[in-house]
């Protein structure tokens, strides 16, 4: 059996080398990860799986010019091929003036105790358990006629970033999963439907049998779908499908796409961009949180930020790449790879919840469309023009009424988001999370 790494040794060894050899100044990143998964389909185990890896990423600066490299092998002659190779393509490289490793002033100091870690992993045969009963649950709700199958899987990364400015940091972090796919009906009239959910430990991982009846039960309720006409109405998108609103804004905020003036909200900081009863927050620091990190992709503290407050747009997400562009500093929102720059990404992405309930949001709505599933990827991020296929529910005097299909929703993200309304459901299943949310007056595309 081979040695535990060292993940402070290989690291610091790595950066004095690259120093050594001509760097002004380097970064060294090390993530190790282990995964386990099954599949479970029709009653019959499918596939077992576990894997093991290792990824060692080395960024160097020579002035503004700078070069990565990376590698999965950890022998002696491996790592020590890693500076030169990648000194010799920075001498190549065309200048960057915004390069450069994150100012000492914004380091982190200190590594919040986030409690990401479950110390114990389960065993192939909870995996199975849990794939199974997922899956069974789903196939016993009447109606319910086939299955996709059921999965499980268990995950553990850990990750450790040093840098030639002193900084040391490590964290680790574990993820459960179960996840099923059933279909209802028979022949052209199936539909289908799913449901998952993650945790960080084990012991908030939803149940294997709740998951399996919610998938079952949804599916269900698609049978026999009907066409609407094309009109112009209130759509309210599932919690499941409002998430995506949170990524179209925070790719629309990212300071890289800002930097290059491809965001159609490029020109609108500390502008009302929702209304004044809307706030979303990006928390890295989330306990037991499924995209929480104690600092982040340059070793710079993060923290909780409103990015929308009350309605009003605050900051953009920065690494200090895309912070120097715009004359800014860092917000701690720097997320990487081995093998690549870094990227400004949110961590724990939520919208506040509301004061209406779901069913008093949509109780005024004469006729509306209930957005359960959203298809294609129709939207533009330098307009905000937004066109989805997409299925769920017509919506009749405030009571869903019948399942829909095969329709369009368009409007554009500039007028959806200062239109809308969130309600009260919010709940941290996923890494981005929105309750139930109305927007008014899209467009529907239909027959």
């Amino acid at each position: 059996m081979s040695k535990p790494r060292d993940p402070q040794k290989i690291l610091d060894a790595l950066l004095a080398a690259a120093r050594k050899q001509g760097a002004d100044a380097a970064d060294a990143l090390l993530v190790e990860s282990v995964s386990a998964s099954v599949s479970y389909r029709l009653g019959k185990l499918e596939d077992v799986e576990r894997s093991e890896s290792a990824d060692l990423g080395l960024r160097v600066f020579v002035g503004n010019r700078v070069a990565f490299v990376s590698s999965s092998d950890f022998s002696d002659d491996a790592v020590a091929a890693l500076p030169p190779r990648a000194l010799a393509m920075a001498r190549l490289a065309p200048e960057d003036k915004f390069a450069g490793l994150a100012p000492a002033e914004l380091l982190a100091r200190t590594v919040p105790a986030l409690d990401l870690e479950d110390p114990q992993e389960p065993a192939a045969e909870t995996l199975v358990a849990r794939a199974r009963e997922a899956e069974q649950a789903g196939m016993a709700v009447p109606g319910v006629t086939n299955s996709e199958g059921g999965g499980a899987s268990f995950s553990r990364s850990t990750v450790a970033l040093a840098t030639s400015a002193g900084f040391i940091g490590r964290y680790a972090g574990t993820s459960h999963s179960i996840g099923v796919a059933v279909l209802a009906g028979e022949g052209t009239g199936m539909e289908r439907d799913y449901d998952h959910a993650s945790a960080r430990h084990a012991a908030d991982l939803e149940s294997a049998e709740a998951i399996g009846r919610s998938a079952g039960e949804k599916a269900v309720r698609r049978l026999s779908p009907r066409k609407v006409k094309s009109q112009s109405v209130p759509v309210v998108f599932d919690p499941r499908e409002a998430s995506g609103l949170l990524g179209h804004l925070a790719g629309a905020i990212s300071g890289s796409s800002v930097a290059r003036g491809t965001s159609f909200l490029k020109d609108r900081m500390a502008s009302a961009i929702f209304a004044p009863h809307v706030t979303i927050i990006d928390d890295p620091h989330r306990l037991r949180g499924l995209r929480s990190k104690p600092f982040d992709g340059e070793g710079v503290a993060n923290a909780r930020r409103a990015l929308i407050d009350k309605g009003q747009l605050t900051t953009w997400l920065l690494d200090c790449a895309s912070a120097r562009q715009l004359g800014l500093t860092s917000t701690g929102h720097a997320a990487r790879g081995t093998g690549g720059p870094p990227m400004p990404s949110a961590t724990n992405l939520y919208m506040q919840a509301g004061s209406l309930s779901p069913q008093a949001l949509i109780a005024d709505i004469k006729q509306g469309f209930y957005v359960t599933e959203l298809m294609g990827m129709g939207v533009n991020g330098i307009t905000g023009d937004y066109s989805r296929g997409a299925a769920g529910f017509w919506i009749e005097n405030g009571q869903i009424a019948f399942p829909v299909s095969e329709v369009t929703i368009a409007g554009n993200l500039k007028d959806m988001f200062l239109h809308l309304t969130p309600a009260s459901d919010l709940q941290f299943r996923y890494g981005t999370n929105a309750p139930t949310c109305r927007i008014e007056g899209m467009t529907i595309a239909g027959s």
